[in-house]
């Protein structure tokens, strides 16, 4: 079961980086699991998509931990591009950073490493985002994640099997995507050239026929 958790946390994060990275067209925001083991580690999901692709953002990553029975927030951690930033003891040397590697933050994923049973309680994950539009636009996006720490895997087979499978789906889809944008500019690129074509061809006889009664005018 561990090994079949580790693949799902590889999926999971490789979904990440093939969605928003390199066709931030189709940013699917995926839920983060919610289900860790001690002594392992666990990535903890956090993607806030932009809204606006085509201008230009730059947004700051916090993340904030609540144990059980707390009732305010602790600042654990801060990504501002490029400097990821460890606030908390309990959790020095143990985040690392998984997240967009850029200012234009879109995944705000972190790993743990040597999960405890301390370390179970409620995340909140914070985007401060800003557009450059004409004026700079501000706003934040969050997001909480209820962490359970287990000493075993609790879940099935078969469910460990379901998430791949949705994960190698949204994988697929995306690939899907991509094929039809290429499809759809060859497509419009053919009836350009064939307009162009017809255009040409018309101007050929316009010019031929002009040939034809200048000639005919001069005999």
């Amino acid at each position: 079961m561990g090994f079949l958790r580790s693949v799902v946390q590889k999926l999971s994060l490789l979904v990440l980086l093939i969605c928003v990275p390199q066709c931030q067209g189709g940013c699917a925001e995926v839920d983060s699991m919610t289900e860790a083991v001690a002594g392992e580690s666990f990535l903890m999901g956090c993607i806030s998509c932009k809204t606006r692709e085509e201008v230009r953002a730059r947004a700051t990553v916090d993340w904030y931990f609540k144990s059980a029975g707390e009732e305010e927030f602790t600042h654990i951690f801060n990504y501002d591009h490029p400097v990821p930033d460890i606030l908390h003891e309990d959790f020095d040397e143990r985040l690392e950073w998984q997240g967009t590697l850029g200012e234009d933050v879109q995944i705000g994923a972190i790993l743990i490493h040597n999960v405890t049973f301390n370390d179970t309680g409620t995340y909140l994950c914070s985007f401060k985002r800003t557009l450059f539009l004409p004026f700079e636009e501000f706003y934040m996006v969050e997001k909480e994640v209820e962490l359970t720490v287990v000493a075993v895997a609790t879940r099935e087979l078969t469910a460990v099997v379901s998430e791949i499978a949705m994960y190698v789906l949204i994988v697929v889809l995306q690939l899907w995507m991509i094929v039809v944008v290429i499809y759809c500019y060859k497509k419009i690129s053919a009836e350009h050239e064939a307009r162009e074509a017809r255009k040409a061809l018309r101007l050929n006889r316009l010019l031929e026929a002009k040939d034809n009664c200048e000639r005919v005018h001069l005999e």
